[in-house]
């Protein structure tokens, strides 16, 4: 079985300023390694979601998410409140 590289993406939201969370950070293989990396350094949870990373790694950087994809955002910033919960921070 041939092992597709890793992807990542990172999403950016400036509450008051963004309509929608937009794609901070992307890429696959040594660079989604890196994005992993730098956002489990500073505290950001990540959540490993190979279908929505596909979904998403199609977009441009900047771009905003498209309302279709509203809904699963809104699941997976729940899990960052969760897990930023659990940690003690807010």
């Amino acid at each position: 079985m041939i092992r597709k590289p890793k992807k990542a993406v990172a999403l950016k939201y400036r509450a008051g300023e963004d309509n929608a969370p937009r794609v901070a950070a992307k890429g696959e293989g040594w660079i989604a390694e890196k994005i992993i990396e730098m956002a489990r350094k500073h505290g950001i949870p990540v959540k490993d979601d190979p279908d929505l990373v596909e979904v998403l790694s199609r977009l441009d950087l900047s771009e905003a998410i498209p309302a279709e994809l509203y809904v699963i955002i809104a699941e997976l910033l729940a899990f960052v409140y969760k897990m930023n919960g659990k940690k003690g921070t807010s």
